[in-house]
């Protein structure tokens, strides 16, 4: 058997991603989810008629449409459904093991109110009247004491009618400090409004695109929603479509590329320059594009002929002049050539200028509003409700400045900047949090500097987890109101981002509410009925799902029936009305980020005399990082050279290890500016010499005895690195050295 280049990395490193990417294992992950539900907590049904129930899972960003094979009301195998435009009949690991997180032990049970300190695992069982009221009566003290805007909001997402509901709570109480966890799509929808005016979801269309330029971007590693990547990246190979991975760390991605170009982490934005030098000196652009609808091209042109020849952007990036000219050329001269942006799996931003050098790829190539290019993709417009009539404690809070500083004069554009909310507590320049709201997000544990995290939330007076699990942050809250999980409930699920199509999927209450858990757009509405008042009158509904049903008013029938609504009267957008900027056109030099184009790297922690290698984390489709964590049967699959027993292999280049003496399998450990811990060490010749690597989604300290204490947070061992354009969280890496244990 001939094995080409592509077919040997995938065969050699990249065997993991092979099977998960044909249509066998595929095939038998569905078939073993059977005996993934079978852990003893399961209630094994006796036969009875069988049923089936479409809904969506709610466990990633992906939003995957699923179909609920049902006995006797006890569901008993969680499939893909068929013709879902997101993932049309896939699942992946975490989606398939979804029975273990409805019937498993990590589940919250019942209302919980903490006993003893935080952290120290004392909890007393509390009545949703008592635990409702409660909250009201600390919310109720709070106002009278004219201080509505020291109440804030911590939510996984910011899309959908729950989130809005938290938000439209939050005003009417009177405080601005709703804010999201963060993720690449800050990045790029900060880029899309200051150079296409317009404020729209990305969207790529993978689907119809000839040659894929990705920088960092985990493909079939978790990023954006992972069973439509797989699925078209599967249909790339066959297609012969040209995948080029641009990351200093052979990811799985990487493996199963065309072309795997290491890279200097860090000066992504200075190789997209270089390969914008080229294009343009070459005249390789799209000339009519670039004349009819982009602002300041030629100023934009003169300065990356003078800054960004393939000479210096060589000496910044680590990679050669040819290639760099070569790759250049290669994209340019596709028919539907795309480039993207964000490391990994993209629950982390990059820095704006990368973002924005990247996206001005795509306009020199005229792939913008195109078949296969980079789509802003507007909301569907379904939430209309009454507008918020603000008393004049709400009126007077809401004119503070969030605490997270999103949105002020340094950062006027930026919508989240969450990350910033530890050192803007600790400077005690703004007004502290005397109550803090969480849902769908465990902060503690997926922001990064965990023990920055940490003490900002111990600092806090009053902390409410809705979370369905036990997690870190729930861990150390007051209360703990347990929502009901996606296969209980009824919830809106807006399109996910990547897609091209606007679309809105609804979870549906699959099985009864198992435990004595609650909804959380329940809890909202009694919360502001308890208030009373102007907050009270603004909610309307007397439940969540009257609500839920109101709001999508035409809409309903169609999501019963079908699980899901799709704009099927999508049109190409024409260029002459895709730009909202002061120009009416594309805007290769912002005036509102700054006319300058020095695309330096965003500098990282620690001094490279005490700390001489460089540690960078990746992402795997089997570990799971943001609100949920990895049932049983997922961590069962996670590969021995990555976590053995209790311990985290850090990877790192043989060339490294033999000039630090250290061996396959030694126990090391491996400190920066931030915390040390003691891992194995794996020798792996796909990373840069130089460099080290652990995986981000181990080293839980909360959730259950299948998962706690395996491994360690990556976020423990890095800060936040703030973008000085953005305000947003651009770590890419921390400064770090290893010490034999």
């Amino acid at each position: 058997m001939k094995i080409g280049r592509r077919g040997f990395l995938s065969f050699v490193i990249g065997g993991a991603a092979g099977t998960a990417l044909s249509p066998l294992p595929w095939k038998m992950m569905d078939d073993s989810s059977i005996w993934t539900q079978m852990w003893p907590w399961t209630p094994v049904p006796e036969d009875g008629e069988a049923s089936y129930v479409n809904s969506v899972c709610t466990l990633c960003s992906g939003h995957c449409g699923i179909t609920v094979r049902k006995i006797n009301n006890r569901a008993v195998k969680i499939e893909g459904m068929e013709g879902h435009p997101v993932n049309n009949g896939g699942m992946c690991l975490l989606g398939l093991s979804g029975l273990q997180l409805l019937y498993g032990p990590m589940r919250v049970k019942t209302p919980l109110k903490r006993t003893g300190k935080r952290g120290q695992g004392g909890w007393e069982k509390i009545s949703w009247n008592d635990a409702v009221s409660e909250v009201v009566e600390k919310l109720r003290d709070i106002r009278s004491e004219g201080h509505p805007q020291t109440v804030g909001f911590i939510s996984g997402s910011d899309r959908g009618t729950v989130s809005r509901l938290f938000e439209r709570f939050l005003t009417a109480y009177g405080s601005p400090n709703f804010m999201r966890m963060p993720s690449v799509r800050d990045s790029y929808e900060l880029t899309q409004y200051l150079m296409q005016g317009v404020e729209a979801l990305p969207g790529f269309d993978f689907e119809n695109a000839d040659f894929i330029l990705s920088f960092g971007s985990g493909i079939i590693d978790g990023w954006g929603s992972p069973v439509r990547m797989s699925r078209v990246h599967s249909a790339w190979q066959s297609a012969d479509v040209k995948v080029i991975q641009i990351e200093p760390r052979l990811s799985n991605t990487a493996a199963k590329s065309d072309k795997w170009i290491p890279i200097n982490p860090g000066t992504e934005a200075a190789l997209a320059m270089g390969l914008a030098h080229v294009i343009v000196k070459e005249s390789l652009y799209d000339a009519a594009f670039i004349e009819n609808y982009v602002e300041g091209f030629y100023d934009w042109k003169t300065r990356v002929i003078d800054k960004y020849s393939p000479e210096t952007v060589a000496s910044m990036t680590g990679i050669d002049t040819r290639t760099i000219v070569v790759l250049a050329r290669g994209f340019a001269n596709a028919s539907k050539p795309l480039a993207i942006c964000g490391r990994g799996d993209g629950s982390s931003p990059v820095s704006l200028k990368e973002c924005m050098a990247v996206h001005a790829l795509n306009a020199l190539v005229g792939n913008i509003n195109k078949k296969g290019g980079v789509w802003a993709v507007s909301e569907p417009d379904y939430i209309n409700w009454p507008e918020i009539e603000m008393d004049a404690k709400a009126s007077a809070g809401m004119q503070h400045e969030r605490l997270d500083g999103a949105g002020s004069k340094t950062y006027p554009f930026t919508r989240y900047l969450l990350p910033r909310l530890p050192e803007t507590m600790d400077s005690g320049e703004k007004y502290p949090l005397q109550a803090l709201f969480v849902s769908e997000a465990n902060p503690i544990y997926t922001l990064p500097g965990t023990q920055a995290v940490r003490k900002t939330l111990d600092e806090i007076p009053f902390v409410v987890s809705f979370s369905s699990y036990m997690d870190e942050t729930a861990q150390n809250a007051d209360l703990i109101l347990p929502n009901h999980i996606y296969l209980e409930r009824y919830e809106d699920v807006p399109t996910p981002v990547g897609m091209i199509q606007p679309l809105i999927g609804l979870s549906k209450p699959v099985v009864d509410p198992q435990l004595d858990t609650r909804h959380v757009g329940d809890v909202i509405i009694q919360m502001a009925k308890g208030l009373g008042g102007s907050v009270a009158d603004t909610f309307p509904w007397d439940s969540y799902d009257s609500c839920l049903k109101e709001t999508l008013g035409g809409k309903w029938n169609a999501l019963i029936e079908d699980g899901f609504w799709s704009d099927s009267g999508l049109r190409i957008q024409a260029f002459e009305t895709s730009f909202d900027t002061a120009s009416g056109k594309f805007e290769l030099i912002s005036k509102d980020a700054g006319s300058t184009l020095q695309f330096k790297p965003v500098n990282i922690e620690g001094d490279e005399k005490l700390y001489p290698l460089v540690l960078i984390p990746y992402d795997s489709i089997r570990l799971a990082n943001s609100f949920i964590a990895d049932p049983p049967f997922v961590i069962k699959t996670v590969e021995d050279t990555v976590l053995k027993g209790e311990h985290v292999f850090v990877e790192i280049n043989p060339k490294t290890a033999r000039a630090k003496g250290l061996r396959e399998g030694q126990r090391v450990v491996l400190i920066t500016p931030k915390g040390k811990a003691e891992v194995k060490v794996h020798l792996f010749e796909g990373i840069m010499p130089g460099l080290v690597a652990l995986p981000r989604g181990l080293g839980h300290t909360a959730w259950d005895e299948f998962l706690a204490d395996k491994g360690i947070n990556f976020n423990a061992l890095i800060g936040p690195v703030e973008d000085p354009d953005s305000g947003l969280d651009a770590a890419w890496g921390i400064r770090a050295k290893i010490e034999k244990a």
